[in-house]
């Protein structure tokens, strides 16, 4: 018997969960290239941390060293509960790495006091 021959399906999709990955690079195509980096990276740090953003409020993920001189550290906002980065949103380092804080928590904290 001979076998029939499988016909190509044009009405799906096979490549759908790339598509949003392509929106998302349109959106930080007038970005500078490091600064599209970062946000990637803080998507993906949201994407894999999920419901333990709560657990680990105010820690620090990770740091980078962006030259010589000048050290990255993406970490979690102990009042706001986003991922941020000290080059973009900036950060007020807690001695014991408990309760970082962006600047902008860390001025409307000041603020209130």
């Amino acid at each position: 018997m001979a076998r029939s021959r499988k016909s190509k399906s044009s009405g799906s999709d096979l490549y759908a969960e790339f598509s949003g990955a392509a929106d998302e690079v349109s959106e930080d195509a007038d970005l500078p290239k490091d600064e599209a980096g970062r946000r990637k990276i803080k998507r993906q740090y949201q994407g894999l941390l999920g419901i333990r953003l709560e657990k680990l409020r105010g820690r620090i993920l990770n740091r980078e060293r962006i030259n010589k001189t000048v050290e990255g550290i993406y970490f979690i906002c102990a009042k706001c509960l986003k991922v941020c980065h000290s080059l973009d949103e900036g950060i007020i380092e807690d001695p014991a790495n408990q309760a970082n804080l962006c600047l902008r928590c860390g001025k409307s904290r000041t603020a209130a006091a």
